[in-house]
C-alpha cells in the first residue's frame, strides 16, 4: 500500500469524525441539524396534540430534508478553505437536488389540500384516523397509548428519519472538512462519474414520481367529478382506484420512485468517500457502505409498512373490486 494511503487510513474515519462533531457541541452542521430536528419534533407533537390533526409531519416531509442538506452545504467550505458558506461542489449539488425534489413534492401536497391557513390545519392522512380507531392495533383506541404513539413514532421517529435521509450530505461534508479526510484521493472534493450517476437516477426518480402523482391527481379529480355529477362510472372509475398508465406497471409508482430518490441520494456519500474505486482507505466504510445508508434503509422499511397498511385499507374499502 502506498505510504500516503496508509497515512490516511489511520486518520480518515467517518465514525470518529461523527463522534467528534457531537462532542464539539454547537458550531457544526451535525449539532445544528440535530437541534433543528429536535425542535421541529417537539413542535409537531404539541401542535398535533392540541389540534388533533396528526398530519403535521406530512406538511414538513418535503421541506425539512432540504433544510438539512443546505445546513451541510452552508457549513462546508471549498477546497481552498475560503470560509464559511462558500460550499463545496458536491454538498451544494446535493442541496440543489433535494430542493428540486422538495419544491415538486410540496406543490403536489398543496394542490391536494395539504396546506391551509392557519398552517396547522389542512387535510389529514386518512390512515391516522383509521389507526386511531384501532383498525391495526386495538390498543391505539385508548388515549394514553395513542399519545405515546404520536410522540414516539409520528412526531419524533418520522422527523429523525427525515434527518437521516439527508445524512449523505453530512458524509460529504465530513470528507471535505475532516483533517484526515480532506482531499483524500481527490474524490472527497471533486465530482466524478458516480456523482453523475446519482444525479441522473435522482432526477429520473423525481420525474417518474411527478408523472405518477399527476396521473393519480387527474384520476381522483375525475372520479369525484363523476361521483358529484351522479354519472355512471366505468372501468377504473367504477373500481375506485387507478390501475392504468404507470399504475398498470407498478402498484405504487410514486412510492417506488420516492424510495429510489433517496437510495440514489446515498450514492453521493459513496462518491465522496471514493469507495466506488475500491480504495478502501476510509475507516467506517465497508464495500461502499457507510453509516448514512441507515436513512435510505429505514425509509424503504417505512414505505414497505406504509404500503402494506394502505393495501390492507384499500382491500377493506373495495373488497369486491380489489
Amino acid at each position: 500500500m502506498p505510504q500516503d494511503q496508509e497515512h490516511y487510513m489511520h486518520q480518515c474515519s467517518l465514525n470518529e469524525a461523527l463522534l467528534e462533531a457531537f462532542t464539539e457541541g454547537a458550531g457544526n452542521p451535525y449539532s445544528t441539524a440535530i437541534y433543528t430536528c429536535f425542535a421541529i419534533s417537539c413542535l409537531v407533537f404539541v401542535v398535533s396534540t392540541i389540534t388533533k390533526n396528526y398530519s403535521q409531519v406530512d406538511k414538513l416531509w418535503s421541506i425539512t430534508p432540504a433544510i438539512y442538506a443546505w445546513i451541510a452545504a452552508i457549513y462546508n467550505t471549498d477546497s481552498e478553505g475560503s470560509g464559511l458558506g462558500s460550499g463545496s461542489t458536491r454538498t451544494t449539488l446535493m442541496a440543489i437536488l433535494t430542493t428540486i425534489w422538495g419544491v415538486r413534492l410540496t406543490a403536489n401536497f398543496s394542490r391536494r389540500g395539504g396546506y391551509s391557513w392557519p398552517p396547522w390545519r389542512g387535510d389529514e392522512d386518512y390512515r391516522w384516523a383509521l389507526l386511531q380507531e384501532g383498525h391495526l392495533l386495538p390498543i391505539l383506541k385508548r388515549e394514553g397509548p395513542w399519545m405515546v404513539f404520536n410522540l414516539v413514532f409520528i412526531s419524533f421517529y418520522q422527523n429523525f428519519l427525515l434527518l437521516l435521509t439527508a445524512a449523505p450530505s453530512f458524509v460529504a461534508y465530513t470528507m471535505a472538512q475532516a483533517p484526515g479526510c480532506k482531499g483524500l484521493g481527490g474524490t472527497s472534493l471533486r465530482l466524478w462519474g458516480l456523482d453523475g450517476l446519482a444525479t441522473v437516477i435522482m432526477l429520473g426518480s423525481i420525474t417518474i414520481e411527478a408523472l405518477a402523482d399527476n396521473q393519480q391527481f387527474s384520476f381522483q379529480t375525475e372520479k369525484y367529478r363523476q361521483i358529484n355529477a351522479g354519472v355512471e362510472r366505468k372501468g377504473d372509475y367504477a373500481n375506485g382506484f387507478c390501475q392504468s398508465g404507470l399504475y398498470s406497471i407498478v402498484r405504487k409508482p410514486n412510492y417506488a420512485a420516492e424510495q429510489m430518490t433517496w437510495v440514489s441520494f446515498y450514492i453521493f456519500s459513496v462518491a465522496a468517500t471514493g469507495s466506488g474505486t475500491g480504495s478502501g482507505i476510509v475507516k467506517g466504510v465497508w464495500y461502499g457502505l457507510n453509516w448514512s445508508a441507515v436513512g435510505s434503509i429505514l425509509l424503504v422499511m417505512l414505505f414497505q409498512g406504509s404500503g402494506w397498511l394502505t393495501e390492507k385499507l384499500t382491500l377493506m374499502k373495495y373488497p369486491d373490486k380489489y
